[in-house]
């Protein structure tokens, strides 16, 4: 029983590893891509950044799909928008096409983001949701470096670039076989939608016959609580203590981005090659940021049900801090040299052990069931609107203004995060989701 709940998180968890493939696989190519189209640093920013217009779209609309269709039909999807942005991304014949095709890229990226999260803590155990929930963060950092791993191999090649960006199109299809062969909808969902007997036996199947009784009359009561209540709105995610908790859920997803991991996931070469260090060495340099990332993820999978969200967020902030400080003074006086790799690392893996995974934890199990679809898909969307600015406006930055205004933003950014978490984010750890919900005073 137990293999199956982590056979159903690992299938949804390759949209997470498409959602890392499609955000770092450009890196490798940002060069070829503004030689072959000659764009200005504005234009291969809009190229990088328009990814996540659709992550936007795709995070705002998803939530009041995934209640109205399904978790499942979501995924499924997802995995065919992949493969057929992959595919337009790499046949792109001008710059528009490219734009287009990443647009509908990011759409499936910001689906996934909600799904995702949503999906596996409404299937995990309370014990293991922490953990289950941080796995899709954890294929997210793998997808990142197969793509700079993917990207440093297919250098040399005569127009990678094409190559790069195809890539996902071969795990897409992976993913959507994987999806009509063998996943369940989520039980909350089905009984939600009149379908308890096949609620039932997904629950008996992820934890036994027991489990099962007990989370389908905990579902039960819950949607009984609501069906007492008018339908829900999306307007009902600003209103009274509802209102409250979207807002410290959004605001966490927002600091989550803000601080500035995508700048560094989308440019690490260009980062890299600002301090002497270019070509396939800047890039080796980007493939040793994926794999501390990786690394770094499985700390986080390890103590998320141990030590708690809240103490991961906090440690990981100040790692952040001081790593942001060093890498400011660094291009501030050109000291350069292995210390701004060193610091990126450091960033790197205090990020991936804390505000990567947790915050997807911390929404999913903070935000009331009655309105989770519509305030995931709003906080999600903030986030998104985050990193395109973040991604949008890095190049320019760093050309115009240097690393040490790019950095030191973030690094402000980085302080107020964890006084934020600090003061208003509480702990979650092993309760369930009706538990959160009457802590939070929403019962």
């Amino acid at each position: 029983m137990k293999a199956y709940i982590y056979w159903i998180t690992f299938v949804a968890v390759n949209g997470g590893l498409l959602f890392g493939l499609n955000m770092a696989g450009i890196s490798g190519a940002v060069n070829s891509i503004q030689d072959f189209f000659q764009l200005t640093d504005n234009g291969i920013g809009i190229v990088v950044s328009s990814l996540m217009i659709g992550c936007l779209l795709g995070a705002l609309f998803t939530g009041a799909l995934a209640d109205r269709f399904g978790r499942k039909t979501i995924f499924l999807s997802v995995a065919l928008l992949f493969l057929f942005s992959s595919l337009g991304c790499a046949l792109a014949q001008s710059e528009g096409m490219l734009v287009l095709f990443r647009v509908i890229a990011g759409f499936g990226v910001g689906a996934v983001s909600v799904v995702g999260p949503m999906y596996i803590s409404e299937v995990a155990p309370a014990s293991q949701r922490g953990t289950l929930v941080s796995y899709n963060q954890f294929a997210i950092t793998i997808g990142i470096l197969l793509a700079y791993a993917i990207d440093y191999f297919l250098l040399d090649v005569s127009g990678s670039w094409r190559y790069m960006l195809a890539v996902p199109a071969v795990f897409s299809l992976l993913f959507l076989l994987l999806l009509m062969v063998s996943f369940p909808e989520s039980p909350r969902w089905l009984i939600a939608n009149g379908r308890s007997e096949e609620a039932q036996s997904v629950l008996c199947r992820i934890g036994g016959d027991v489990f099962a009784q007990q989370e389908k009359t905990a579902i039960e009561n819950s949607l009984r609580q609501e069906t007492n209540k008018e339908e829900a709105s999306f307007s009902e995610i600003f209103k009274g203590k509802v209102g409250r908790v979207v807002l410290l859920g959004t605001l966490l997803a927002a600091f989550q981005q803000i601080t500035g991991i995508n700048a560094v996931v989308n440019y690490a070469p260009v980062i890299f090659e600002q301090t002497g260090v270019g070509g396939d060495t800047a890039l080796l340099q980007s493939v040793l940021v994926g794999l501390i990332n990786f690394l770094c993820t499985i700390v986080a999978l390890w103590l998320v049900d141990r030590k708690g969200r809240k103490v991961l967020l906090l440690w990981g902030a100040v790692g952040m801090i001081v790593s942001l400080a060093y890498l400011t003074a660094s291009f501030a006086f050109s000291w350069g040299g292995i210390g701004v790799l060193i610091a990126l690392l450091v960033y790197i893996s205090f990020f991936a052990a804390s505000f990567a995974p947790v915050m997807w934890v911390v929404t999913s199990e903070m935000f009331p069931n009655r309105v989770r679809g519509y305030a995931l898909s709003f906080s999600t969307g903030i986030s998104w609107i985050c990193t395109f600015l973040t991604v949008q406006f890095s190049p320019w930055i760093l050309n115009n203004w240097g690393g040490a205004t790019l950095f030191g933003f973030f690094g402000v950014f980085s302080i107020l995060a964890f006084f934020f978490v600090w003061r208003y984010i509480p702990e979650t750890k092993g309760k369930t989701l009706e538990q959160i919900e009457k802590e939070l005073g929403l019962k």
